[in-house]
């Protein structure tokens, strides 16, 4: 059950033969998220905000603070890979992230704000990447991971959807919406 709790949707699975249509789907999940995400929480208490969705897992709030630093780190990814050669990327450890002050107690509309800022900055970009453009890569400082950018697009759909589904599954659980 814990598994279904941390991974509600499963994990990401980026198909060999990435389309043009997948891609425009993506961005669509990846454009739409702060306005889904931020109707999803607006009417959640700051006690409900800081209920974790799953034994040992973060709260609400810590999820949307999560949100707009990975989404903020993965659009710095996206520029390093298109004005460098292969860029080696830089790590963040997303566990400390989430237990800085900020992540555990910022009022949540300071990362909704940037959520929506920064995707329609992000989504722009990735609209208007070429097929060229969207197999430039990046490279995990382990050196074994090499990923596109279209493969990241996917990544970040799948992250969007992810998160969202914690947040929606323990507001359903609770009955949070009724």
């Amino acid at each position: 059950m814990d598994k279904d709790l941390k991974y509600p949707i499963g994990k990401p699975i980026i198909p060999p033969n990435i389309t043009q249509v997948l891609i425009a789907e993506w961005i669509h999940i990846i454009e739409n998220f702060p306005n889904h995400l931020e109707n999803l929480v607006k009417c959640l208490s700051e006690n409900q905000l800081n209920t974790t969705y799953r034994e040992q897992g973060w709260t609400i709030k810590q999820v949307i603070h999560h949100c707009a630093d990975s989404h903020l780190n993965s659009y710095i990814r996206f520029k390093w890979a298109l004005t460098e050669n292969e860029p080696t990327i830089e790590p963040y450890y997303e566990d400390r992230w989430a237990e800085l002050f900020d992540s555990k107690d910022a009022d949540i509309t300071i990362s909704l704000n940037l959520l929506k800022s920064l995707h329609t900055k992000w989504v722009y970009l990735m609209k208007g990447l070429t097929e060229v453009e969207l197999n430039r890569v990046f490279i995990h400082p382990s050196g074994t991971k090499i990923v596109t950018l279209k493969e990241n697009i996917g990544i970040y759909a799948w992250h969007c959807n992810h998160h969202y589904a914690h947040i929606s599954n323990l507001v359903t659980s609770k009955k949070w919406n009724s």
